[in-house]
């Protein structure tokens, strides 16, 4: 694939990083980090202290 000016060459940069970015949203976040986080916040309801 060819470009020509630094215009189009933007512009394609901008739209896979766009495509990219709209991808790893809509991936959601996985179970274990989500565990992890409510761990971490239960953890600090507690006063810090480690199970």
């Amino acid at each position: 694939m060819q470009l020509g000016n630094n215009e189009e060459k933007e512009r394609f940069i901008d739209e896979n990083l766009r495509r990219v970015y709209d991808e790893t949203m809509e991936e959601g976040i996985p179970d274990k980090f989500k565990d992890l986080l409510n761990k971490l916040k239960e953890q600090e309801k507690s006063g810090g202290k480690s199970e």
